[in-house]
């Protein structure tokens, strides 16, 4: 599975991106998909995650509220959208998939439940 990460940049302090993932190699509604991050000096955080067909989502703490995890099966794409971004979300964003289609609310925050990762998308929040 490869998975290309993109839609990161340099944003304010109150502004919004979203950023996209693209998959490749595997039927794409059999895997769960995640966003983690990683900012400098810090362990990878998870952000948000959603099951193979769509009907299921988690948040992680600092994106409840504000970030959107989506996706469209069609498209063999998972999408994040982030508002009301804050410096501290600052961070390199990483799409992961799961080589299943289910969530466990016990696991889901693990990276080590991810199988594939993808490159990363640097995120830039300005104050």
């Amino acid at each position: 599975v490869q998975l290309q990460a993109s839609g990161g940049g340099l944003v304010q302090a109150g502004g919004s991106l979203r950023l996209s993932c693209a998959a490749s190699g595997r039927t794409f509604s059999n895997s769960a998909m995640g966003w983690f991050r990683q900012a400098p000096g810090k362990e990878r955080e998870f952000v948000a995650a959603i099951s193979g067909s769509g009907r299921v989502t988690y948040y992680g703490d600092s994106a409840k509220g504000r970030f959107i995890i989506s996706r469209d099966n069609a498209k063999n794409s998972v999408y994040l959208q982030m508002n009301s971004l804050k410096p501290e979300d600052t961070a390199v964003y990483y799409c992961a998939a799961r080589v299943i289609a289910t969530l466990l609310s016990g696991t889901v925050d693990r990276p080590s439940e991810y199988a594939y990762w993808g490159q990363g998308t640097l995120v830039t929040v300005s104050s």
